[in-house]
């Protein structure tokens, strides 16, 4: 490939996880706090207050589930995942510096910005980037994940250089190929890995979301078809969803009632497949392979297995380079960021409703 000149910042969108006991509260506040999360008629009135008790309800237990796994990895994650793309483009001859951006906790956005406007922590830069590009890591479009990522970012960036956001990457086929890898791995330790019923997890979303016209739910259950087609198992599949939070309606079937499902089948062994995440958290290790795997035990499943996160998987780095570059050579100078940024997202939703 022919090096591009211009020096490239790509911001990499993560949730985020407190980094300590003590930070869980105040991560929870800022998730509840969040209008794209909470979001009901004069909200903003009462929103803060709202998350103010969420937040001190749901800390405790929050806390044991993060004690249970040792804290949040995702941070950890997160950066190995940006430096293992920071050198895959710079071997595919980009001259990219990747920084983390995330939603609830250190480093949040704002700290992103300030490291793509800070040149001195990195001797190969003399100047600020040219351009930036925006990597939302979460494979499938959702306004209450991508949405308010680039909400937050609208919000506090003030720079001038060109700016265009990766589409959400769920159709990618190098990414598809990564997730393949990782269930191929967990079936290969089954005794009759083709017998295993796949159950994929996602995170849930209120129904009202996707009433709404989101994606999410369309683009989720693309992902799993086009998994399931790639890797050419004839295993049973499920798809269910995950921790809901509140009284409202939710996506479902809920992982816990799919496990209540298989167990009735008389089926032993069961295997699981977060499939909205791309690194381990404390929604794969502690809600899954922790407390899931537990009630499993309890319903008389005797064989539960749980896919690896993507994390820095090699193949799901090329993905993530593969996208940025597709990205890269797809945007215009004459275009600005908010006006790409904003195409980019009604694309994303007018795909996922062609269908309809």
């Amino acid at each position: 490939m022919a090096r591009i000149s211009k020096r490239v910042g790509v911001v990499l969108f993560q949730l985020g996880g407190p980094d300590s006991l003590a930070a869980v509260e105040p991560f929870l506040y800022n998730l509840f706090s969040d209008p794209d999360i909470i979001d009901f008629p004069f909200s903003r009135l009462g929103r803060r207050a709202l998350a103010r008790l969420i937040s001190k309800t749901r800390a405790k237990k929050a806390a044991q589930h993060y004690a249970a796994i040792g804290g949040s990895p995702i941070r950890r994650f997160t950066e190995q995942q940006a430096a293992a793309l920071e050198a895959r483009l710079m071997r595919e001859g980009v001259d990219a510096r990747c920084v983390v951006a995330m939603r609830y906790w250190h480093p949040f956005t704002a700290e992103a910005i300030a490291r793509l406007h800070d040149a001195r922590h990195d001797a190969r830069q003399d100047a600020e980037v040219d351009q930036v590009v925006l990597l939302p890591l979460y494979p499938q479009y959702s306004s209450t994940t991508t949405g308010s990522s680039l909400n937050e970012w609208r919000r506090l960036w003030t720079g001038a250089v060109p700016t265009c956001c990766v589409a959400p990457f769920y159709r990618n086929p190098i990414y598809i190929a990564a997730v393949v890898e990782r269930i191929d791995e967990a079936l290969a330790r089954f005794p009759h890995p083709s017998a295993v019923p796949l159950v994929f997890s996602a995170h849930s979303v209120p129904v009202s979301v996707i009433e709404k016209g989101d994606p999410y739910q369309r683009q989720i259950e693309e992902t799993v078809d086009l998994v399931m087609e790639q890797g050419g198992w004839s295993n049973d599949r499920r798809l269910c969803y995950q921790s809901k939070v509140g009284a409202s309606r939710w996506l479902e079937p809920s992982l816990r009632q799919t496990l209540r499902q298989v167990a009735s089948e008389k089926r032993g062994e069961v295997c699981i497949v977060p499939i909205s995440f791309v690194s381990d958290h404390v929604e794969t290790l502690g809600e899954i392979d922790h407390h899931a795997r537990q009630e499993a035990r309890l319903l008389g499943i005797e064989r539960f297995e749980m896919t690896r996160g993507l994390n820095d998987s090699p193949t799901f780095i090329q993905a993530l380079a593969a996208s940025v570059l597709a990205t890269i050579g797809e945007s215009g100078a004459s275009i600005q960021g908010e006006e790409k940024i904003q195409d980019q997202e009604r694309e994303a939703a007018a795909q996922s409703m062609v269908a309809d």
